[in-house]
């Protein structure tokens, strides 16, 4: 088992940054594929980053490509995910998932945090 905790959310102007958080316990985190997807109201869940487990490779969403960074740290099993030039169409509720299996898909992923709400004004 993994429990996920996402922290860092708020509420920000348009053009302004965010560095949101997922902290990880239980089982440890270098043995899992990382990923953040996101919900905007009336919306269903989505894509937006993923990291592998054991390796340095990352994915994106096409939306978020040069203005979202995802970054972990296995020594302190945190995941991080920077946001950039945020636009009011990146408010959401944002969520990170672990699995075994790194994907893009949000089926593939077992474990969830509660989330974060992520609010940009323009």
């Amino acid at each position: 088992q993994v429990q996920l905790v996402e922290s860092g959310g708020g509420l920000v102007q348009a053009g302004g940054s965010l560095r949101l958080s997922c902290l990880a316990s239980g089982r440890t985190l270098p043995r899992y594929a990382m990923g953040w997807f996101r919900q905007a109201p009336g919306k269903e869940r989505e894509f937006v980053a993923a990291a592998a487990a054991t390796t340095p490779r990352t994915w994106y969403a096409d939306s978020v490509k040069g203005r979202f960074t995802i970054s972990r740290d296995n020594a302190k099993n945190t995941m991080s995910l920077q946001i950039n030039n945020l636009q009011p169409e990146d408010t959401a509720v944002y969520y990170c998932a672990a699995d075994p299996r790194v994907s893009v898909t949000l089926q593939s992923y077992n474990y969830w945090g509660q989330g974060t709400q992520v609010t940009v004004s323009s």
